[in-house]
């Protein structure tokens, strides 16, 4: 699970309220929670708590299992902060790969669509990195659009709630340049084996891919030639197991597929273009 970047984050002597509890009692919260690094948490709880009862609340969050980017609402992605709700699927950093992969693919002043958008991180890293973008996204969750809205203020009225392309405007089709869709790519058997972060606090929506992970995939794969410029590119985060099925599922749907990874991240993307001719 990703965690905004404790790296930056203040000195336990900073402005922040004065606790009811010291930090070395909040590191030991945390840690007896199973929180691996209960320091660099802590820093980052003292430093978003603006009252010693809002701080209590958020260790309490915490420890009860909370994802720490729910519990200060926002996560760092791409150098933003994006906000995050409860309930909302936590932008992970290994899709910070996927965002640079289609910032290099966009043509200036491109259009772009960012499907299962989630809290819209990735549309939002995309309009920070590329002048002029037309950005689009949608998701199925009203609490995942909410939290999209909030993130790509400018674009509020082109994050679109329903199920993958349905609520996209239909002027759209043929036009897309990047296509993003993290699509939720875990088995559904392997759900209960997820972190308890991620298996109790996120929407299944978001995380559950089907009896092999690739339900969704082929839906996005069979819809993406119509919706794709001549040349335009559709990416998706995958796994490394799930790679060869993932371009096989690419290629069957007419489009020109590759694989990118990056082992820094442990990232594992698959890219398919449409031919121009």
């Amino acid at each position: 699970m990703s965690r905004p970047g404790p790296s930056s984050s203040p000195s336990p002597s900073s402005s922040s309220p004065s606790p009811s509890f010291s930090f070395a009692e909040i590191v030991t919260r945390l840690r007896s929670s199973g929180c691996v690094f209960a320091e660099d948490e802590a820093r980052l709880l003292l430093a978003e708590a603006r009252t010693p009862s809002g701080l209590a609340a958020m260790v309490d969050r915490r420890v009860a299992g909370l994802p720490l980017e729910q519990v200060l609402g926002w996560a760092e992605f791409c150098g933003l902060r994006i906000a995050v709700a409860p309930g909302v699927f936590v932008p992970r950093r290994r899709t910070e790969f996927l965002t640079d992969r289609a910032a290099a693919l966009a043509p200036p002043r491109p259009v772009i669509v960012d499907l299962c958008c989630g809290s819209g991180a990735v549309g939002a890293a995309l309009v920070a990195r590329l002048p002029g973008a037309e950005v689009h996204a949608s998701d199925i969750d009203p609490a995942a659009v909410a939290c999209a809205r909030r993130n790509l203020p400018a674009a509020a009225d082109r994050v679109h709630e329903g199920d993958l392309y349905a609520p996209l405007p239909p002027a759209l089709r043929g036009r897309v340049d990047v296509l993003v869709a993290n699509v939720p790519y875990v088995p559904t058997g392997q759900i209960p084996f997820l972190p308890p972060e991620a298996r109790d606090h996120e929407p299944a929506t978001a995380l559950d891919g089907g009896p092999d992970g690739l339900s969704l995939l082929r839906r996005v794969a069979a819809e993406a030639p119509a919706w794709l410029a001549p040349g335009g590119h559709l990416l998706s985060e995958t796994s490394q197991a799930q790679a060869p099925a993932a371009l096989a599922v690419l290629s069957a749907a007419g489009l020109l597929a590759r694989l990118a990874t990056c082992d820094d991240l442990d990232a594992t993307v698959v890219i398919a273009g449409r031919p121009v001719a």
